[in-house]
Parts: C-alpha cells; sequence; structure tokens
C-alpha cells in the first residue's frame, strides 16, 4: 500500500498512530495546513476528499486563488564543484542545467520505484 491519496490534483499523505489507533494525513507540498484523520481507510479517504472540498470553498468565498502543490519548481542545494560539473555538463551537451538535474531525478526516482 502507498501512503498516500490523490483528489481533486491534491496529494495527502497517510499515517497511523498507534497510541491514538487512529489513521491521520496532511496534504503535501503546499505551505496551508490541510490535516484529515479516520478510524479505517475509508473514513481517511472521506475526510480527506470533505478537508479539500472545504479549503476551494474557503478560497472561493474568500476570492483567493488555491495554493496548488507540486508545480515543477523547487530550489536545490548542492557542494558549488557538484554545481560546476553539472553546469559544464550542461555546455558539453548543449542542454540546460535544469535539463541534467530532471534527467538525473528521473532515472532516480525510476529506479527507486522498481526497488520498492
Amino acid at each position: 500500500m502507498k501512503n498516500i491519496m490523490h483528489y481533486k490534483g491534491y496529494v495527502g499523505s497517510i499515517e497511523y498512530s498507534e497510541d491514538d489507533d487512529i489513521l491521520f494525513g496532511k496534504v503535501l507540498g503546499i505551505r496551508s495546513l490541510i490535516m484529515y484523520e479516520g478510524q479505517s481507510l475509508e473514513e481517511i479517504k472521506e475526510d480527506f476528499h470533505g478537508a479539500i472540498d472545504a479549503h476551494l470553498a474557503y478560497c472561493e468565498a474568500e476570492g483567493i486563488q488555491p495554493e496548488k502543490g507540486f508545480k515543477g519548481t523547487f530550489n536545490v542545494r548542492i557542494s558549488p564543484e557538484l554545481h560546476q560539473e553539472a553546469a559544464i555538463l550542461a555546455q558539453e551537451k548543449e542542454t540546460s542545467l535544469n535539463n541534467i538535474v530532471e534527467m538525473a531525478l528521473s532515472k532516480y526516482v525510476k529506479t527507486a520505484q522498481n526497488m520498492a
């Protein structure tokens, strides 16, 4: 079982609290804190959907643009040496540094998924 859910473009985690004997989670990839819980998978899914729907209704009522997660941009901090090597490689390959990072990350994610 993957410990995530998807709804209306949002991704939510699923965790278990042994102390409270409850499933809980939060929406991932956004600054707003949207949490939900349930006693069963069906209940947590229902509460997750309800939390997203409530958040979207609130944003609409307030005239706020709802935040979307995982927009495709993020900052990466690496050593200056690796930065230089990657930038030189990108220039040699006549591509962008962003493309080099995307290819490397894509390869890593696919390898990690195959190992799971």
